[in-house]
């Protein structure tokens, strides 16, 4: 059963993978014909072609490697210098952008002389290059959002998992996860005061209190006499702790904490037990801001992540918690989640908010300003732009379209390092995965 369901949930993950792709592109497919630019192909995945089928002007189909997709428009790229489509050079780099700007004419036919992508204005080239990413951010905001308010998250509740027996500072309990009370320790307030594990807090000096992080901010602001008021067996108590001072971990505003930094804070001495909690809409797209500040920290900190990735995948190091993780790794988490012991819903869950984070890591990755992402080509749209203005307002010659073809060399060199760094994950994944459970 376990195998069953470790295929089932790498299976599920590749059908979200491909929609995700398929989604991706559509975007891209549905402006360029809106702004009337021809589209011979429609594909989902790389390599040779599963299957097709061609409806109107354009093939759509699906390949055999489902590691992306694209879809082909007539005239991405200007005509040389000359005039001309094809040039060739003894130059390797010139080669480059003239194998670029051939490809992009290779389907050329009667009629498309106005349809081509370079001849549409930059704010259309923009649209249609951000539309295939934004695809990808609308349909992580609606199932993020979706899963939040449908089935809940699991969060920090106001319901007491454990009582602290004493105070003790939080780097001592640091440097030594297993220390023990001493005599010397006080009695922790919430022990003093007789707060009790499965107790629910209701109540903060008065204040009614349904979150984890207005009932946290509310501890930390106090010290000395305070009121608590608990439901315990259908029942309400007041309870009268005397709050002390302690250094605590400094917490990140969210009720969730900052690993290895520290303050001087109210303390009152209780664990909050964990559940899954339904968000209201608001509720929602606050965590989903907080997910987008942390997918895009995320993707400055990748290159400090190789040293890591290389010593997991050839030196048989530890792999790290919030090491990236590619197609493979993202499957082998899935099959994970359907065979972990938590009620149905919650694996499903699950899987939607790994699809819903893949597609936010598509959206943020595709917009990095470089080719041949879709960054690149907008970055390329805005860049014409600039230069028409400048124009215009200096009473120059109108300068002409951007040649981004004349940026494949440099395209060439970033795909390479993404080529690199897609197989360092993949032998990573592979040799020494990233696992959920131990």
């Amino acid at each position: 059963m376990t195998a069953f369901m470790t295929v089932l949930g790498i299976v599920v993950f590749a059908f979200g993978l491909l929609f995700s792709i398929a989604w991706h592109e559509f975007g891209h497919l549905s402006t360029a014909k809106m702004f009337g630019i021809r589209v011979p192909q429609y594909m989902v995945g790389f390599g040779p072609t599963m299957w097709s089928r061609k409806k109107g002007e354009t093939e759509y189909g699906i390949k055999w490697i489902p590691l992306g997709g694209y879809i082909r428009m007539i005239g991405m790229f200007p005509p040389g210098e000359d005039g001309r489509v094809q040039r060739r050079s003894t130059s390797p780099f010139r080669g480059m952008i003239e194998d670029a700007r051939q490809a992009a004419y290779e389907e050329l036919q009667p009629g498309d002389e106005k349809r081509l992508f370079y001849t549409r204005a930059p704010w259309k080239r923009v649209i249609v290059m951000f539309a295939g990413p934004f695809m990808n951010l609308v349909l992580a905001v609606v199932v993020f959002v979706g899963v939040m308010m449908t089935f809940g998250i699991a969060t920090q509740t106001t319901t007491v998992g454990s009582v602290s027996d004493c105070v003790i500072k939080a780097e001592a309990v640091a440097e030594n996860p297993d220390r023990k009370c001493r005599d010397s320790d006080p009695a922790a307030p919430a022990k003093a005061a007789g707060l009790e594990r499965g107790d629910r807090i209701v109540g903060f000096n008065g204040r009614p209190i349904d979150d984890w992080e207005t009932l946290q901010t509310s501890i930390r602001d106090t010290i000395g006499p305070a009121t608590v008021t608990v439901e315990r067996d259908g029942k309400r108590v007041d309870l009268h702790p005397t709050l002390t001072e302690n250094t605590v971990t400094k917490s990140d505003g969210d009720g969730g904490y900052v690993d290895g930094e520290y303050v001087k804070a109210g303390f009152l001495g209780f664990t909050p037990a964990s559940g899954i909690v339904k968000q209201d809409f608001g509720q929602s797209v606050d965590r989903m801001g907080d997910m987008v500040v942390n997918g895009v920290d995320a993707l400055i900190a990748l290159p400090s992540k190789i040293p890591d990735l290389w010593n997991a995948a050839f030196q048989g190091e530890e792999r790290q918690e919030d090491s990236p993780v590619g197609v493979v790794g993202a499957a082998r988490v899935g099959g994970e989640v359907l065979n972990l012991d938590i009620p149905p819903e919650q694996r499903v869950a699950s899987m939607l908010l790994l699809v819903a984070g893949f597609n936010l890591s598509l959206f943020l990755f595709n917009m990095l300003p470089l080719l041949p992402l879709d960054g690149g080509h907008i970055a390329g749209a805005l860049w014409e732009s600039v230069r028409r203005a400048f124009a215009r307002v200096f009473r120059r010659p109108d300068p002409g379209p951007f040649d981004v073809a004349k940026l494949m060399p440099v395209a060439y060199v970033v795909a390479g390092v993404f080529i690199c760094f897609t197989l360092l994950v993949l032998v990573a994944d592979v040799v020494n995965p990233v696992q959920l459970t131990g």
